[in-house]
């Protein structure tokens, strides 16, 4: 019987404002999807901005809700951020894996590093912001966050910065669909490094 072809775990991360959700859009393309690719719905406390859907962008739960949730270990991470909680659900994630299929995972950086500790195979690419003073620009243009709340995602996002050297990849988003082509090349091209490589397989395939 033959196992499953393992799929991939694709955690995208950046600070707040720097494009993860934009560019997990870009790649959820029709014909993607039906390839087996598909996006990890987070859980999250905070209320639903203008546009939003619930069970697309998130699922809007209450506090309650969530603790009970996290209780019975529904989630393969959870972290407060920014006021609210945020949780990535385990099932979806691992059928998806199992099956052979592609999950996209718009996570902060606390939530990457949980997810990449529980599935050390998962790809982790940071998304960065040109600069600072465009990140800036880009959370004050979103107009969802009060005066207070912009504070506290902008000294957030600072920090955030200065983690991308514990990422296997970074992607500088100066212009979307640039950034949403090298992800993908990322993607696509990671079975082929080195240390993913069967290198038994390797030789027997050259006969050397």
């Amino acid at each position: 019987m033959n196992l499953p072809k393992p799929g991939k775990i694709v955690i995208i991360s950046s600070p707040s404002g720097g494009g993860k959700s934009s560019i997990c859009r870009k790649l959820l393309s029709p014909s993607r999807r039906k390839k087996g690719w598909f996006f990890s719905v987070s859980y999250t406390t905070r209320k639903k901005r203008i546009g939003e859907r619930n069970g697309r962008e998130y699922f809007f739960i209450s506090g309650e809700k969530f603790s009970e949730l996290a209780a019975r270990n529904f989630f393969a991470e959870h972290f407060k951020v920014h006021l609210y909680n945020y949780g990535t659900p385990r099932a979806p994630l691992e059928r998806i894996r199992d099956k052979g299929g592609v999950i996209l995972l718009d996570v902060d950086v606390q939530g990457a590093f949980k997810l990449k500790k529980e599935y050390p195979e998962a790809i982790t690419i940071f998304i960065l912001p040109p600069s600072i003073a465009q990140l800036r620009q880009r959370l004050k243009k979103r107009g969802t966050e009060t005066q207070e709340q912009l504070k506290i995602r902008f000294e957030n996002a600072k920090k955030e910065i200065l983690l991308y050297e514990k990422f296997d990849y970074v992607v500088i988003n100066k212009e979307l669909m640039v950034a949403v082509k090298q992800v993908l090349g990322i993607i696509e091209a990671h079975p082929c490094r080195i240390n993913n490589i069967d290198k038994k397989q390797i030789r027997e395939k050259i006969g050397y």
